[in-house]
């Protein structure tokens, strides 16, 4: 599901992709490559601000692999599923590599997600 966004909420440059664990917690999971303009405009229209109980307010993610800058992201409200593409590069839970978003799946409630080989 997505938990947060690069870049502004009304054009979002990348997607932080989140799970809830066996004990609720909400653990980011990957990031996406840059998404193309006409994803973004789209995504924007269905993305909406987290509350002020999101669990990733005031937390702080890297900005990359072996890097100490901190990753500047607004979180959103966790109710959309993504559905991306990723290798098999797996380091601690999260995928090393940045993940191809595809689509939304709305078919799809987030109570349903889980992670694929993690």
């Amino acid at each position: 599901m997505i938990g947060g966004v690069t870049g502004a909420l009304v054009s979002p440059a990348t997607l932080l992709l989140a799970w809830y664990d066996a004990v609720g917690t909400l653990r980011l999971i990957a990031r996406t490559t840059p998404l193309p303009t006409a994803l973004r405009r789209d995504l924007a229209q269905q993305l909406h601000p987290a509350a002020p109980d999101h669990p990733w307010h005031g937390r702080r993610f890297s900005a990359g692999w072996g890097t100490r800058g901190e990753l500047e992201y607004h979180p959103v409200r966790p109710d959309l599923v993504a559905e991306f593409q990723a290798d098999t590069a797996i380091d601690a839970g999260l995928y090393r590599h940045p993940v191809r978003f595809l689509r939304l799946r709305d078919d799809l409630a987030v109570q349903q997600v889980a992670p694929f080989g993690i």
